[in-house]
């Protein structure tokens, strides 16, 4: 990881919606902080003050501590406003207030063992027909070759682009087994589940290029499952979805007749036409 990018705190945060997700995640950890110098401090005092030592005893029957059931009762209720309190809200205005399909840009994310595949739709704005039956080596994500839809799409793997600000809506889903989609400074975090295809939107705010990870222990190649995302303006992510559509298939070529030159061949010049002159009968 390049410190430089990312810093020694939390990533750099590109995101629309990232602020709050900050925010609550700080929260978290100052808590967590105070209840370790807490619980740690109440520790080493325990250790001191009961001690084994000449002229104690030590008593078994249950000690009525009043004062540490409040603490307990604290945290309780400190743990339910952050999950009722701050998580919820945050998730639910996340969650529930996604962009329309109209004004954000569809990427299909598929994940496989150790890769990420991106599947763009061409200028129709139709995704092409996927399935099993159709995967291969040349085909990573089963595109449909009899589809009209998909003769104009651009499939990419362990390289996705999108443009900024602009909202993103990827579907994503899994080959085989459970992955997690993960952007670090976008905030986006969300397991792919194999035979589901899951929505998650976002929306940068700035332009560069950055990691993409897997958040989920998928197998022994699971090191190795990183991509790079690149944000840039509308204008070079169209430039790269033209520089990446397929080539329109040449046309056909009718066979050459036998006999005939094969095409591309210069026809000869014609025969100069020659004149017979007849001698007149004398």
């Amino acid at each position: 990881m390049d410190e430089k990018i990312y810093g020694y705190w939390l990533p750099p945060d590109l995101s629309k919606h990232g602020a709050q997700i900050d925010s609550l995640i700080s929260t978290v950890h100052w808590f967590m902080l105070f209840l370790f110098v807490g619980w740690g401090i109440y520790f080493i005092w325990v250790l001191l003050k009961f001690r084994a030592r000449p002229g104690h005893t030590a008593i078994y029957s249950p000690v009525k501590a009043t004062f540490s059931k409040y603490i307990e009762a604290g945290v309780v209720v400190f743990e339910a406003f952050l999950l009722f309190g701050l998580s919820s809200p945050i998730w639910a205005k996340y969650k529930n207030n996604p962009p329309t399909e109209a004004e954000a840009l569809s990427v299909r994310v598929i994940a496989e063992q150790f890769a990420w595949n991106f599947h763009y739709a061409g200028v129709d704005g139709k995704f092409g027909r996927t399935a099993p039956e159709f995967v291969a080596p040349d085909n990573l994500i089963g595109l449909d070759p009899n589809d009209p839809a998909g003769k104009d799409d651009v499939v990419t793997t362990n390289e996705f682009h999108m443009p900024v600000n602009k909202p993103i809506i990827t579907t994503v889903s899994s080959k085989d087994v459970i992955h997690s989609w993960n952007i670090p400074v976008l905030r986006v975090k969300q397991d792919t589940i194999p035979g589901a295809r899951i929505p998650v939107w976002f929306e940068a705010t700035q332009t560069g290029k950055f990691e993409i990870a897997c958040a989920q222990l998928c197998g022994l190649g699971h090191y190795r499952m990183r991509a790079e995302v690149t944000i840039e303006s509308a204008e070079d992510f169209a430039k790269f979805l033209k520089e990446r559509a397929p080539v329109p298939d040449a046309p056909a070529v009718a066979a050459p007749t036998p006999g005939a030159p094969a095409p591309g061949t210069p026809t000869p010049p014609a025969p100069d036409k020659q004149i017979t002159t007849i001698p007149p009968k004398h």
